[in-house]
């Protein structure tokens, strides 16, 4: 009947458990929630909603990582990520989690990620009477003297209940006897000894034994009892007890105290004589066999030493019982408690725990975005035990100490800056403040991850290109580079060309690859028809959003010796360059007899035409100047010369290939009255000849000086829309002797260019590796200002 009661005030207890769960908060480090569930309770059972007394949204736990932080292999608790509800996950055992502490606290700790939160849950298991009282032995048998005058104290073996608080032994009971009363002495934690005291003296021939039983009652309800059996033999003749000097004995010692280190000294005494009063010293029966090991008594002297390690972080202070006895042949024994206090020394190094950590950190987090949260913690107590944390190294982070103790934060200090650092070692260093003090510490790699704060950087602005006439279509002909500081997909660059706001879209006959830079032209250049043209390449990287920066390009088309020369005298009334010229006979050595005239449209070298004589009737007769194209006589007439001679001019420019043109120019010898009749009748041919020569010369130099005056608007337009210095002039020869030419000046940088035609300056040199036609000028604006090069 008493054991059906008692289940069912189990059961009852175990239901309000379940339905009465506490939940207190506290406003310090982070929110804690404190919940209570009874022991024993089944697999599975809820102990409370943390994601609804915490008020975060179930939708998000899983994405948030929502965890229990700990070591333990088989955990007694576990988290539903869906809902937030903590579940018992095994059996719990208050007896075997906190032994016989009053009461029973588990501490776990549940973090969420993005941002980062910590929570802290604390368990309380309530006790239940699941145990009765249980003596070591079944029974326990005294001898006590005759003698023994009533008082007289013997100490019983106590009960032991596992459970604690009010369903641990409360009481005692002594079965009805005439000669002994029970006594109960309260000791630390919660303990109860029992003693047996004598109230009447004994008479061993009335009565040698004694029997006697003793109940030890919890304080459940209903109430659970152990018993035990006290066997009293009556002895006789030694009737005098050993007696301590001191009625108390406590101690100080020193943990980590090396073995063989004395603790303290007891001291007894007996009033009888002999053997009744040698006093043996031994630990008492009830001393337990740990005790022992870590203290070893002389039976003779009654010195305590130190035999194992003492370590203040286990037990901070030690009760052994003494056991004192003489020698009689009924030997007489008292008891005495030795109370030993255990002084801490520093002796544990602070242990660093990672919490929650960030393997990467973007480069633009403000100032104080933590990085990563670190606890530390040291057993020892006191100013042995309290904790400073900071990082070693000067680095942009630092340690914060969090609201909760022995909890840090790693942030950040000061602005990163990926492309000056892209990681960083830092040791994280926890020191305590003992004497001498100890130290541990921990790595922790942080990565600083890239974002999009870097614009493309072109290597050179602006960029200068000189290409050829008639250039190919195939390869590229020039390519421009730029290079950003960002990583990855922040600095991949892609180039284009924008359209012009001007309306002119270079497009249209430039492509340029995305990838590389490099620039195609969709169409051959004509330098007669285009000498230098403007555009804009822009760099766009691939962040998120994108920066792109632009660049001027300047292209310059070179000229190639593409045109033959033109004879634009003599020329014949069917466009075949021959002429036919009559000069008296009797005309001096030195006579001009023509002059052939040539045009080339193209500059410097390649226009630069040279004449020479490619057949002659007579060599001695007549010399051709290879310059200007005059054709004069070099001797007088002779009787015996021909009347008719034929002259082939070849007019061939300076090109690297050079091209050429003939002419054939007829004189006829006459008398010199038929020469004067012939002249009349010429004149007005020639006239008539030079008039139309006049004419195409004038067209001519009207379509050189429009394309001149172009150039120039286009140069000033450009000088005026940028800051760089580029000074184009063109100049047409004054001193024009049969060869239409002309010649272009143009400065880049600190040196001045000249494309010149057939004359050339003293001083001048040709560019090594440059186009044939392109000369460099010393500058002579020191001494008479910046004036043209004539040519």
């Amino acid at each position: 009947m008493e054991q059906s009661g008692r289940q069912a005030w189990i059961e009852r207890w175990r239901c309000v458990a379940y339905m009465v769960a506490l939940v207190t908060f506290w406003n310090e480090a982070s929110a804690q929630i404190r919940y209570s569930i009874s022991e024993e309770v089944k697999e599975g059972s809820v102990v409370g909603n943390i994601a609804k007394d915490l008020g975060i949204d179930k939708a998000t736990l899983k994405d948030r990582e929502y965890r229990i932080v700990g070591s333990s292999t088989e955990p007694l608790f576990r988290l539903n990520k869906d809902d937030g509800i903590l579940y018992v996950s095994r059996k719990v055992d208050r007896e075997e989690i906190c032994e016989r502490s009053n009461t029973c606290i588990i501490n776990i700790k549940t973090v969420l990620e993005n941002p980062l939160e910590i929570h802290y849950v604390a368990i309380e298991v309530m006790d239940i009477n699941d145990h009765s009282p249980v003596f070591q032995e079944k029974e326990k048998r005294l001898e006590i003297f005759e003698s023994t005058l009533p008082g007289a104290r013997f100490q019983l073996q106590p009960a032991r209940d596992p459970d604690g608080g009010q369903f641990t032994v409360q009481q005692y009971k002594l079965s009805h006897n005439d000669h002994f009363r029970l006594e109960v002495k309260e000791r630390g934690e919660d303990r109860k000894m029992p003693f047996l005291i004598l109230q009447k003296q004994l008479d061993r021939e009335a009565m040698g034994e004694h029997k006697l039983l003793l109940t030890a009652i919890d304080g459940g309800k209903p109430a659970m009892s152990g018993t035990i059996e006290i066997v009293i033999v009556v002895l006789d003749v030694n009737d005098n007890s050993p007696v301590f000097t001191k009625d108390v004995y406590s101690t100080i010692l020193n943990e980590n105290a090396h073995p063989g280190t004395l603790v303290i000294q007891l001291n007894a005494t007996d009033l009888d004589e002999g053997a009744n009063r040698e006093i043996v010293y031994t630990f008492g029966k009830e001393v337990d066999i740990h005790l022992q090991k870590l203290f070893h008594i002389d039976p003779r002297t009654g010195e305590i030493k130190v035999t194992g390690i003492i370590d203040f972080e286990e037990n901070k202070s030690y009760e052994i019982d003494i056991h004192a006895s003489d020698m009689g042949t009924i030997p007489l024994s008292t008891d005495k408690t030795v109370i030993i206090k255990v002084i801490d020394l520093n002796d544990n190094p602070p242990e660093i725990e990672i919490t929650s950590f960030s393997k990467s950190v973007p480069e633009d987090s403000r100032i104080g975005t933590t990085v990563a949260l670190i606890s530390v913690n040291d057993l020892d107590s006191g100013a042995n035990g309290k904790v400073s944390c900071f990082i070693r190294e000067d680095v942009p982070f630092a340690t914060s100490p969090s609201l909760q103790d022995n909890m840090y934060a790693i942030v950040t200090k000061s602005q990163l800056n990926r492309e000056k650092k892209s990681s960083y070692e830092l040791t994280v260093v926890a020191k305590d403040s003992g004497e001498p003090s100890l130290s541990s510490e921990k790595t922790i790699s942080v990565v600083v991850s890239d974002v999009n704060d870097n614009r493309p950087q072109f290597s050179v602005s602006p960029y200068t290109f000189y290409i050829t006439e008639n250039n190919d279509l195939i390869a590229p002909v020039f390519s421009v580079r730029a290079s950003d500081l960002d990583d990855s997909a922040n600095a991949h660059i892609s180039y284009h060309i924008p359209r012009d706001s001007s309306g002119e879209n270079v497009a249209l006959f430039l492509n340029i690859n995305s990838e590389t830079g490099d620039i195609l032209t969709l169409k051959s250049f004509d330098f007669e028809t285009l000498k230098t043209f403007q555009f804009q390449v822009v760099a766009t990287d691939s962040g998120t959003p994108s920066l792109s920066s632009n660049v001027t390009v300047n292209v310059f088309i070179l000229d190639q010796n593409d045109n033959a020369p033109v004879i634009l005298y003599p020329v014949s009334s069917n466009g075949s360059a021959e002429g036919v010229e009559e000069i008296p006979r009797n005309v001096n050595a030195g006579h001009l007899v023509t002059k052939v005239r040539a045009y080339d449209a193209d500059i410097g070298y390649n226009g630069w035409l040279l004449f020479s004589l490619q057949d002659v009737t007579d060599h001695s007769l007549f010399g051709l100047d290879r310059y200007t194209g005059q054709i004069r006589t070099l001797r007088s007439f002779t009787e015996t010369d021909e009347a008719e001679h034929k002259l082939v001019i070849l007019v061939k420019d300076n090109g690297n290939v050079s091209l050429s043109a003939t002419a054939t120019v007829l004189v006829k010898v006459v008398e010199p009255k038929e020469a004067f009749a012939a002249s009349d009748v010429k004149s007005a041919t020639k006239d008539k000849e030079e008039n139309n020569v006049t004419f195409y010369l004038m067209i001519t130099l009207g379509t050189v000086s429009t394309l001149f005056l172009i150039s120039i608007i286009v140069l000033i337009a450009m000088q005026c829309s940028k800051t760089t210095d580029y000074t184009s002039k063109y100049l047409q020869e004054t001193n024009y002797d049969g060869t239409l030419c002309h010649s272009i000046q143009y400065r880049s940088g600190d040196k001045r260019y000249m494309l010149v035609g057939p004359r050339m300056s003293i001083g001048s040199t040709i560019v090594p590796g440059s186009h044939a036609n392109t000369l460099v000028l010393p500058d002579r604006r020191g001494a008479s200002g910046e004036r043209s090069e004539q040519m």
